[in-house]
């Protein structure tokens, strides 16, 4: 009998540490899936990785950053497809992770290519929404997840919108119009296919490239991406803009 009553005495406040846990885990989960509903309709005032580089800016960080939301019928369609060709062709089919690509990444892993990303726009849309700029399993998980989600609960022209409005173009530089303001001093609506090419083009590092004046590697880059638009079309856009 002591013995039983021991181990009630241990348990119990044992159970009241995970009760209290899973309440906390539900509570930030009520809360995330709020915001994510959210911003479905309303455009997100900042976001997590703005938020990080402000906190603790690193070298070459402006003072102020640049940002200007627009909506999605007035980011020109040369722009849209230019970021889908360089960053996931496949945008408007899959479901949040496009699992070919994943698969493509870790079979030129073990062929001992270097490991190249599988990320979709939707996981980049997420990252810069909620997560951190370090690279770790965790973050991968939660990225995943989270894309799944999302997808879910948005449809695919919101989930472009918002990437193309919180994705960083440079230092501080955060959206397609205030990239285009930045590198070449013109309104988006004026962007030629090339300096929409440019801009998708140093997407993977926009810290290390510039897309005025176009280093060699970023005017090839830009080149193989007005290739990949034109063998996809602006009707591969049709899914994404519900047309």
């Amino acid at each position: 009998m002591r013995q039983k009553r021991h181990r009630k005495r241990f348990y119990d406040p044992f159970k009241s540490i995970l009760k209290w846990l899973m309440f906390c885990l539900a509570g930030l989960f009520a809360l995330l899936l709020a915001t994510i509903l959210t911003f479905r309709f309303v455009d997100p005032p900042t976001w997590s990785w703005k938020l990080q580089r402000e906190l603790n800016p690193p070298a070459g960080y402006p003072a102020v950053a640049r940002h200007q939301w627009r909506d999605i019928d007035q980011i020109p369609q040369a722009i849209q497809l230019a970021v889908i060709a360089a960053e996931d062709q496949n945008f408007p089919h899959h479901h949040g992770i496009d699992f070919g690509a994943v698969q493509q990444a870790i079979s030129d892993l073990d062929e001992g290519k270097s490991l190249r990303g599988a990320s979709t726009i939707t996981q980049q849309t997420v990252k810069n929404l909620f997560l951190w700029p370090q690279k770790n399993w965790s973050r991968k998980l939660l990225e995943g997840g989270l894309a799944l989600l999302i997808e879910l609960l948005w449809d695919k022209q919101r989930i472009l919108e918002v990437y193309l409005n919180i994705v960083e173009f440079g230092p501080g530089v955060y959206g397609v119009a205030a990239a285009s303001d930045y590198w070449y001093r013109r309104p988006l609506e004026r962007l030629s296919l090339d300096q929409a090419s440019r801009l998708a083009a140093i997407l993977p590092n926009p810290w290390r490239y510039r897309a005025e004046p176009a280093s060699p590697y970023v005017s090839v880059r830009a080149a193989w991406i007005e290739q990949q638009m034109g063998m996809l079309g602006y009707g591969w856009l049709t899914p994404v803009n519900g047309e």
